[in-house]
């Protein structure tokens, strides 16, 4: 291991920790008693508060409420952010303009030579997203929903909330503890807890007109609330077997509420267990259009006849029936 990153290492380790010896860093990182003090010394030239502990069992720690040095970043580890970057261009990430600061102060951090194989790596390296004519473009859709960043800033604060969602013409509010936020098919979903009607809901952020912390008074407890949510766990309806192609169609693409358990060491067969709303036209075409995705590699164990009904219809429609 390089100095360098030996350094950044027991920084970290330290950072982590209300007190610490020599020795405990000797043998953490396999290295000589002399060594270690060398580090420490470095590490205190830097600008990290530590203060010695005199006596037999002393050792150090970090002063409190002290400002700590400014990380240093390996080669490899500029890369691995930056790669990150490149690959999440166009996602309608929240922070647009915070990312683009952060690439320009790590741009700042490197030598000459580092950015060169920073505009190479550009160059070379296309993801989802990428316009491969023009790779430094950031197309419109990486806007993210204006909404999206006054969401974080609440949610972090609090889970009880009182969300406003517009529909066609129709707005309506609801009180809700939020469960997951997450993005798929390009687009950012609220997933929580009706506290008035008590049940899960779904909604789209590009619906969202308005956030705010819903008053405590009218709260129910997280234990109740997960409490009620798995007494109308739904029962599953499709369990499908996985052979190698269909695992590797999964992997490519699959609804974040779909998982799947590998039934051999070597993860080459899997089993799919999940839930199935028929009576949702939208849920029932996508999860059509899937099944079909995954490909011929499947045994179906336990399918709603809806699904099936819907999969025949379309083979019918690309004639292979």
């Amino acid at each position: 291991m390089k100095k360098v990153e030996r350094i950044n290492i027991i920084m970290r380790y330290i950072n982590n920790r209300a007190h610490f010896t020599i020795s405990e860093i000797m043998q953490e990182f396999n290295i000589s008693r002399s060594t270690a003090i060398r580090d420490i010394r470095e590490i205190e030239a830097l600008g990290m508060p530590l203060v010695a502990e005199v006596g037999r069992d002393g050792g150090y720690f970090v002063m409190n409420n002290s400002v700590l040095p400014t990380v240093r970043f390996t080669d490899n580890e500029i890369k691995a952010l930056f790669i990150a970057f490149m690959a999440t261009r166009n996602q309608q990430l929240p922070y647009l303009k915070s990312r683009q600061s952060l690439t320009e102060k790590l741009l700042g951090l490197i030598s000459k030579n580092q950015q060169d194989d920073l505009v190479l790596l550009n160059q070379i390296l296309l993801f989802e997203g990428t316009n491969p004519h023009n790779p430094d473009l950031l197309d419109l859709s990486d806007l993210p929903h204006p909404m999206i960043e006054r969401l974080f800033q609440v949610l972090l604060m609090d889970s009880y909330l009182l969300v406003t969602i517009q529909e066609e013409k129709v707005i309506q509010s609801y009180p809700i503890y939020l469960l997951h936020l997450y993005h798929e098919k390009s687009q950012w979903l609220i997933e929580g807890f009706d506290l008035e009607e008590e049940k899960r809901r779904i909604f789209p952020v590009d619906n969202l007109i308005h956030v705010e912390p819903y008053p405590t008074k009218k709260r129910e407890s997280k234990k109740k609330i997960l409490e009620k949510l798995n007494k109308q766990e739904e029962v599953i309806n499709l369990i499908l077997e996985l052979g190698p192609k269909a695992i590797a169609q999964f992997k490519k693409y699959h609804p974040l509420k779909v998982s799947i358990s590998y039934t051999n060491p070597y993860q080459t067969t899997a089993i799919l267990k999940t839930f199935i709303h028929v009576d949702h036209s939208e849920e029932l075409n996508e999860i059509t259009n899937w099944l079909l995705f995954l490909g011929e590699d499947i045994k179906v164990r336990e399918v709603p006849e809806e699904v099936l009904q819907a999969l025949l219809e379309r083979f019918k429609i690309l004639g292979l029936e």
